[in-house]
């Protein structure tokens, strides 16, 4: 696949990652992150690479980095630093919100019980109930994950 091709498919991801909700420049710059050669890119590089100001990587950089989806590094004989993704970064991601999904199950159990309409829409159990879900199944699908990893040799 071309360089050229890969931005293109890069730019899109980015589309899509906007439109599920991830800030526009972060996902513009994590997804030319994720077609980039081994040793990742400096905030030229990605600055040239998708037209956009300094400023714009940094801030996309500062929120990615937030998120441990990419990291920083300093390369011998170098004078910039690169970012790169970071391996196994989604699914760690994803699996570290666990406390935070039981979190907001207690408290939507707490406005649930605060609500004084018997006869409304009972959404706030509901989004506890999932929410326990997710925390419960988190782990369950990371070892389903690893297990197809291994067996892939992702």
């Amino acid at each position: 696949m071309s360089r050229e091709r890969a931005i293109e498919y890069a730019e899109q991801a980015a589309a899509v990652m906007s439109a599920a909700g991830m800030p526009r420049m972060p996902a513009r710059v994590l997804m030319a992150l994720m077609a980039a050669p081994d040793g990742g890119h400096t905030v030229a590089e990605l600055r040239e690479l998708l037209g956009i100001s300094a400023a714009a990587v940094s801030g996309a950089v500062r929120y990615l980095q937030t998120l441990h989806f990419i990291r920083r590094r300093s390369v011998p004989g170098e004078r910039r630093e690169r970012y790169q993704v970071v391996s196994d970064s989604w699914f760690g991601v994803m699996t570290a919100n666990a406390p935070v999904y039981l979190r907001l199950a207690d408290l939507m159990d707490q406005i649930h019980g605060e609500q004084d309409d018997p006869d409304a829409p009972d959404h706030a159990s509901e989004m506890a109930a999932f929410m326990r879900f997710m925390a419960r199944r988190m782990p369950e699908l990371v070892l389903e994950w690893e297990a197809e990893r291994g067996e892939t040799g992702g």
